[in-house]
């Protein structure tokens, strides 16, 4: 196969003729690759997400697998779509059936697809191994499972047909650190065995940082920053992306920061504001930011950015530190906001 695995193309979703839930999306992932999706609540993360799996439709744009348009292939064969892309729910207990046992919930699918019974169940038991999960877990509901094996449990069901494709809203949530840690780890083995690509929505920058090759930063429906997870978190070119890492704790914890607290919510999508939707809350927003709405653009690192004053060239830069400096000597644990 040439040319990306999942591509979506100036990808638009309206709900009830106003409300712009996306607004503009250009995305591609290439095959293999792990792609990880940051922002606040009510940016459009979970529902990208949806539109990739096929549970909402785009009012406007493209989104294509393996160079064929979803619709497309969703209408020619749902079933075969499904083994071909899964989804991951925050909430894993409640997305596995209370009534039936684990082992029952994990034939389920091969019953779906027409899958041969004796074939799946060395499958679950090549699975089981494969996640750390004990044999007596299958005949366990999913409420007698931890909340670590109900994370395994749900992963294992969702490679039970074979998917190329994961999308993972928040995964880790609500999980200890060191369990987060073994998923985390867990997730990028399977990736390396099974040849998996990712598309993963988290909250916790930190497993981002651990697992995605690249970062889509997204604020009210747009995607504003877009780069390899190493060098946005060296050096972020967006001021929400900006804003968004100083809210990460240092690994070293003798380390001090400036942490950014930005003024105000989030705006409606209902009616965003003009010209940059993030100008209201920018500490560095100028009167062309209030007048012209900036388009993503490729900068000479790479990355993409949605900004017209970046972080990475010497107007943006010298504007945020000037902003940062009036707050130097704000301690990292009395934040005050930039503006």
């Amino acid at each position: 196969m040439t040319g990306p695995l999942i591509s979506l193309a100036d990808v638009s979703l309206v709900f009830d003729g106003n409300v712009g839930a996306l607004n503009h999306i250009s995305l591609d992932i290439a095959k293999g690759e792990t792609v990880g999706l940051v922002g606040e609540s009510g940016s459009g993360k979970t529902t990208l997400c949806r539109v990739l799996v096929g549970l909402a439709e785009a009012t406007a744009g493209t989104v294509a697998i393996e160079g064929r348009p979803l619709d497309a292939l969703i209408a020619a064969d749902p079933l075969a779509f499904r083994r071909k892309v899964q989804l991951l729910l925050q909430d894993a207990v409640a997305s596995l059936s209370p009534r039936m046992r684990i082992g029952r919930l994990l034939e389920e699918p091969l019953a779906i697809h027409g899958m041969d019974l004796l074939a799946g169940r060395r499958r679950i038991a090549d699975l089981l191994q494969r996640l750390g999960l004990p044999q007596g877990v299958l005949d366990k509901y999913p409420h007698q499972v931890s909340g670590g094996q109900a994370r395994r449990v749900a992963i294992l069901r969702a490679l039970m047909l074979g998917p190329s494709i994961i999308v993972a809203d928040e995964p880790t949530a609500g999980l200890d650190v060191s369990v987060q840690g073994d998923l985390i780890n867990l997730l990028v083995e399977l990736r390396g065995d099974l040849g998996l690509t990712y598309l993963i929505v988290s909250h916790n920058l930190n497993v981002i940082r651990r697992i995605a090759d690249r970062t889509v930063v997204m604020y009210l429906g747009q995607i504003v920053e877009a780069a390899p997870t190493t060098a946005l978190f060296s050096g972020p070119a967006h001021p929400y992306s900006a804003a968004l890492l100083s809210t990460n704790p240092a690994i070293d914890p003798r380390r001090r920061r400036t942490r950014i607290v930005l003024e105000g919510e989030i705006p409606s999508v209902v009616s965003p504001p003009p010209g940059c939707r993030f100008h209201t809350r920018c500490p560095i927003a100028a009167a062309r930011c209030r007048a012209e709405e900036p388009q993503l653009r490729p900068l000479p690192d790479g990355r993409q950015v949605r900004c017209h004053f970046p972080l990475t060239e010497p107007e943006g830069a010298a504007a945020f530190a000037a902003a940062a400096q009036r707050h130097a000597n704000v301690p990292a644990d009395r934040p005050r906001p930039l503006a």
